[in-house]
């Protein structure tokens, strides 16, 4: 018989569950932003009278006529804004919340389908933020790219642990009613 392989102690019974509530709330809190988001960008209406007052009140006080620069910054802000651009990131992050929600919750309730989810969610990201670590190096980016990293690692390991365990069905018991 071969020796079974050191389990971490990250992975052994309580503290695992510990950590999977840990990583659910994460996802959870995630969620929420991104639903902030989502929603001030598709259902703010006020967007234009608010860069039409900005852009009178820029106007007035650094005399808009000279400045070039100001106003062609000013009118590309207004087209972004007036455009379909924020709307599509608004549904895509709604969509994502959606995602992370019911990864957040699945996770929290120890579902395996979940666990599975949110291994292949977040390990099919991660090489859109090593590309961004690239471009723009920052802490923030790295230390988001860790966490996402040690989430795929760590439910990995728990989703192959618990693969090598066979599940035992319990035998239902039969209770007399009158």
């Amino acid at each position: 018989m071969s020796k079974p392989t050191h389990e971490p102690a990250i992975l052994q019974e309580p503290r695992r569950h510990r950590y999977l509530r840990l990583i659910a709330l994460f996802k959870i809190g995630k969620g929420v932003l991104l639903l902030l988001l989502g929603v001030s960008l598709l259902f703010l209406n006020a967007r234009s009278r608010w860069m039409d007052a900005l852009s009178t009140w820029t106007a007035d006080e650094i005399l808009l006529e000279h400045s070039k620069a100001v106003d062609y910054l000013l009118s590309r802000l207004q087209a972004v804004l007036a455009g379909g651009t924020l709307r599509a990131t608004g549904f895509l992050a709604l969509f994502y919340t959606a995602v992370l929600f019911t990864e957040g919750i699945g996770v929290y309730m120890e579902q395996r389908w979940a666990e599975l989810l949110m291994v292949f969610a977040t390990a099919a990201l991660i090489p859109l933020e090593v590309r961004h670590i690239w471009h723009h190096p920052g802490v923030v980016g790295a230390l988001i790219l860790l966490v996402n990293c040690f989430i795929v690692w760590f439910l990995y390991r728990v989703l192959r642990r618990d693969k090598a365990k066979p599940h035992v069905r319990q035998p239902r018991e039969l209770v007399e009613t009158r």
